[in-house]
This record gives structure tokens, C-alpha cells and sequence, in this order.
């Protein structure tokens, strides 16, 4: 049965004949420009196949029902939005609150997905944004993805609690099949750049888990402020590699490794998204490596089991590249392998990293997939 077929039948079980609408937002994958969007900077992520389902249809009421598949029911008015609780539903009662739903119906909903939670790979912003379609669904709205992108971070800022930039929300909700997008995080242009026919993306999952809620994200995120604060700029994005030197001279050691590493990964992405419009893929190829070397050493928020999947991916056969990706402190690496070893590349790399670390790997083979999308049934 597919995540989708598995949300309509929820969906059956749970409410009672067939829904009226079928979402589908995928998850992400930053290919790089890793903790720079929240500095104003670029980033290279794009959609992947594995994504979250929703089967919804109108309650008729303003009370929203949520089933999901592996946790438990929630049920909230949207006429009495308070925040707490904890769980999945608390990104779709921020949703309504974000959205400011005083016209709009409930709706019951069941929730499948294929997204490995807690990995880095975007599960919380397919949630978001899956949500916003649905009240737009129900309450017959037109569909602005950019502005739901800026709502779902309003959500998690403000209603979660976390720092976080635009970048999972806008690519969730703009995404084009085949190709990553290179985004530019003050303006939000949008450049789509096809990836590669011959180049599969292999997530690699470490399975290890790390929360953002009193990470130390929120301690990188207020270092980046300081440094650009000492430099008089208004983001990290308006500084580059020429004004290290300056800069090194305002900061504590740490914060300048910080910033660093912010002011060098915007100039690897806008560098990575010519090379692969160039089909340049071994240049490609070290920017990523070298993405990988900034984020545990300047950034810090690598890991031993994200470092030692890294390693055993470079070290094998056909792997153009491999770093972490996503918030860091777990989750997932990211490696870019010649399609014709894509089969043995991840039975050796899952092979070795199973034989040295204490958790059980995964590894998805995906494909730059599009954007959410709403359907009739």
C-alpha cells in the first residue's frame, strides 16, 4: 500500500466514507547552503520523492479532527487556539493560527507519511504546508505558495518556538520536478537548475535524531547575529571571504569560525548551482566535500555518526561528494553517486557503516520531485 493509500484509508476508517481532497507535500533535501538562510543567504535544496499524504474533507463546523498514522488523534476549535500540548498537531493548530482562519470551516483529516522523522529532511514544513493547502482547499481560497512559505515559518518561529529560516517551507511549496532551486533567502528569487540524469541523490540516514528546540541552533543563529552586528551589516549574506580577515579581529574565536563558515558556504552555493548548470560535476562535487569540512569544524554541528557515514561515502565507488545536511547534531547525509554504482555504493556504505556505529542505517535513492499539490479524489 502506498503513503497515499494509506492516508485514504486512515481517512476511511476514521471519518467514514472518502475524502474530498488528497494532499501531497514532499520532504527536502539541501543539496548545500547549510544554516545560511536565516542569514539572509542562499541555499541549494530541492524536493525529494518521499513526502507527507493528508485525505481530508470539511467537518462543516469549526472544529478540525486529526488522524494520524503511528501517533495519536487530535481534535482542536478553531475558535480556541492556544498553543501546548506538544505532538505532530501542534504544526496544524499554528497553521490556523498563522493563517488567521475566521471565515474558514474545519475539516477532518488523516495523516500518512514517508518521511523519516526527526532526520533533517523537512517532515515538520511538508506538515505546514500540506496544512495550509487544506484550509485552502476547504475554505476555497486561492493558493499563493510564496506567502503559504512565509506563513508555515511564522508557524515555526513563533507558535514551535523555532529559529528557523525560510528555505524548508518555500522549496516544500515551490518546488519543480527535476530540478533543485537555488534561493536566495533576503529577496526570495527563485533560480531552478536541472539536476543531472546520471547523478542519483542518496539520503543517508544515520539513525540518529537531534531536536532544534533547545539545540544549539539557537546558539549558532545568535552568534551569526552578533558577528554581523560587530561588521555593521544587516546579515552575514552582505559580507565575503575578503572581509575575514577584518573581521577576525571583532570576534571571539568561535563566533568568527561561526561566521566563517556562513560568509564561505553562500559563496560554495551560488558556485555549486553553476556548476551544475555548467555540468561541471566534479566541481560540484568538492564544494560539497568542503561544505561538509565548514559544518564540523567552523560550525560544529556535525556528529560522530554524521561524520563517520560522510567518510565511508567518500571512501566508496562512484560517491561524487557527501556531507551532512539539514540542521545538524543527526540525522542525515547527503551523497551525489554515478547512477550506474547507485546499487553498490549503498550496499556498501549501509555494509560498513552497520559493521562501525551502534544505530541502524537507511539509505533513499530519490529524485527532485515537485512541489505540494492538491487533488480531488
Amino acid at each position: 500500500m502506498t503513503t497515499r493509500d494509506t492516508a485514504i484509508e486512515l481517512f476511511r476508517q476514521r471519518f467514514g466514507g472518502d475524502p474530498e481532497y488528497v494532499i501531497r507535500a514532499p520532504g527536502r533535501v539541501n543539496l548545500i547552503g547549510e544554516h545560511t538562510d536565516y542569514n539572509d543567504g542562499f541555499v541549494l535544496p530541492m524536493a525529494i520523492e518521499q513526502g507527507t499524504w493528508l485525505a481530508l474533507s470539511s467537518s462543516g463546523d469549526r472544529t478540525v479532527q486529526l488522524s494520524s498514522d503511528g501517533h495519536d488523534d487530535a481534535v482542536f476549535s478553531l475558535d480556541a487556539l492556544t498553543s501546548g500540548g506538544g505532538g505532530w498537531a501542534e504544526y496544524i493548530k499554528g497553521v490556523a493560527w498563522s493563517l488567521g482562519t475566521a471565515d474558514s470551516s474545519g475539516w477532518n483529516g488523516a495523516f500518512a507519511t514517508d518521511i523519516p522523522i526527526g532526520a533533517g529532511l523537512s517532515s515538520s514544513a511538508a506538515i505546514e504546508i500540506a496544512g495550509m493547502l487544506a484550509f485552502t482547499a476547504v475554505s476555497g481560497s486561492d493558493w499563493d505558495p510564496v506567502q503559504a512559505a512565509l506563513d508555515a515559518q511564522r508557524v515555526e518561529n513563533e507558535w514551535i518556538g523555532v529559529s528557523s529560516g525560510i528555505m524548508d517551507q518555500l522549496i516544500v511549496a515551490t518546488a519543480q520536478e527535476h530540478h533543485a532551486t537555488l534561493i536566495d533567502c533576503r529577496s526570495l528569487e527563485m533560480s531552478p537548475t536541472r539536476m543531472p540524469d546520471d547523478i542519483a541523490v542518496v539520503i543517508l540516514d544515520t539513525g540518529t535524531r537531534r531536536t532544534l528546540v533547545g539545540s544549539g541552533y539557537d546558539d549558532r543563529r545568535r552568534a551569526c547575529e552578533r558577528a554581523a552586528s560587530a561588521a555593521d551589516v544587516p546579515a552575514l549574506r552582505d559580507l565575503t571571504t575578503p572581509d575575514l580577515d577584518n573581521l577576525s579581529s571583532m570576534l571571539d574565536e568561535t563566533t568568527f569560525r561561526r561566521a566563517r563558515h556562513v560568509i564561505t558556504e553562500n559563496e560554495r552555493t551560488i558556485q555549486a548551482a553553476r556548476a551544475l548548470d555548467t555540468d561541471d560535476i566534479r566541481r560540484f562535487g568538492e564544494l560539497v566535500n568542503e561544505s561538509h569540512a565548514s559544518l564540523r569544524d567552523d560550525f560544529e554541528v556535525s556528529s560522530p555518526a554524521l561524520d563517520l557515514m560522510v567518510e565511508i561515502a567518500s571512501r566508496t565507488g562512484g560517491c561524487i561528494g557527501a556531507r551532512m545536511t539539514g540542521g545538524g547534531f543527526g540525522g542525515c547525509a547527503v551523497a551525489f553517486v554515478e547512477r550506474s554504482q547507485v546499487d553498490a555504493f549503498v550496499e556498501e556504505v549501509t555494509r560498513k557503516y552497520r559493521g562501525t556505529a551502534t544505530n541502524e542505517p537507511m539509505a533513499y535513492v530519490t529524485s527532485a520531485a515537485g512541489a505540494a499539490s492538491i487533488e480531488g479524489t
